[in-house]
């Protein structure tokens, strides 16, 4: 039976072995970052490129304050997933999840006849609460996150179905200032969902970098068990990250209900796949433990623009779904690439 010293002892050299093999890895995985973002940026720009040789249609100013819209909404729900596809989990109830939050959102502000400020509060929050119920699933059921958020993309999906009665929620009437958190200007030439997406994207680095949260993610996404033995409530901080990366989920479908003023039951099937694949792209590995906000931005810079110019080209539905899963399987290919390198 090992005493409190000797147990302390053990934690000191956990915690001294967890940070040398860190240290050790500092430097070589900054410069594999900084790679994976300069690809990534370079696939951009050959992106647009290509696009506006392709279309004029596609370098106007109504069409690139189209892509940055566009970009807004997948940037805000990946930004959130970022945080969980670090710590090795994942999130497939993002679309549905938005959707039901935009949903929320315009019951409180239409049905309920409560202010703008509440339904917004009250979207947010439904995606807190979808978090918080993803988080214990997890970590308490013990049920794969792949499972536990695949359930609740149906469990999401079938109530904002069920709760709008399957009709559009539009805010026109009701509230016609709802429109301006999207697509409002409080800075010229920047739409307020872009500024928004600028904010949570700063936000979401100095979460990252600089606080508790950002540290064990990074930290139960590299080695959970030993993090759990160093002293970490893992339980606990996996929730955080779900509830955290739920937020951005709520955010989301307040900026798309309001882009669009209207909430749309249906809106968010697909989004979780450009989301996913945006944090994929921009350097965040599916294993866990890597990962940065400036890649996933660029990541879903990418999928927008992807999206967008094939749209420009008059390319069909069906095809374009059919190059976006081509993405992620891409995507996917070359993360596990850089897994095996690691090892």
């Amino acid at each position: 039976m090992s005493t409190p010293q000797q147990s302390g002892s053990t934690t000191t050299v956990i915690q001294q072995a967890v940070a040398e093999n860190t240290d050790r890895r500092d430097v070589s995985g900054m410069l594999k970052r900084q790679l994976q973002q300069s690809l990534a940026f370079g696939t951009l720009v050959v992106l647009v490129i290509f696009f506006a040789i392709a279309s004029p249609a596609f370098f106007t100013v109504s069409n690139l304050t189209t892509v940055l819209l566009s970009t807004a909404v997948i940037a805000i729900l990946a930004l959130g997933t970022t945080f969980v596809i670090i710590t090795g989990g994942i999130d497939l109830s993002l679309g549905t999840g938005m959707a039901l939050c935009a949903v929320m959102t315009g019951v409180i502000i239409t049905n309920w006849g409560l202010p703008i400020w509440v339904g917004v509060l009250g979207g947010i929050a439904t995606g807190v609460l979808m978090g918080l119920v993803n988080g214990v699933n997890i970590t308490f059921l013990r049920l794969p996150p792949f499972i536990a958020t695949l359930a609740m993309m149906m469990i999401a999906g079938g109530l904002a179905l069920v709760i709008s009665n399957v009709r559009p929620i539009y805010f026109s009437t009701s509230a016609p200032d709802f429109k301006r958190i999207a697509l409002g200007v409080l800075i010229p030439g920047i739409p307020n969902a872009v500024l928004i997406t600028i904010v949570l994207a700063i936000v979401a680095a100095l979460v990252l970098s600089k606080t508790l949260l950002g540290r064990y993610t990074f930290a139960i996404g590299s080695n959970e068990e030993a993090t759990r033995l160093s002293g970490v409530n893992t339980r606990r901080w996996t929730i955080f990250v779900y509830m955290f990366a739920g937020a951005f989920v709520g955010v989301a479908g307040v900026v798309i209900a309001s882009r669009l003023d209207s909430a749309q039951p249906q809106i968010g099937m697909g989004y979780e796949l450009q989301a996913i694949a945006a944090v994929i792209i921009g350097g965040t590995s599916l294993l866990g433990g890597r990962g940065s906000i400036i890649g996933t931005v660029i990541g879903a810079l990418i999928m927008s623009v992807l999206v967008n110019g094939l749209s420009i080209l008059s390319i069909q539905t069906e095809w374009r779904n059919i190059v976006v899963g081509v993405v992620v399987l891409l995507a996917v290919f070359f993360d596990s690439l850089r897994n095996r390198q690691r090892t």
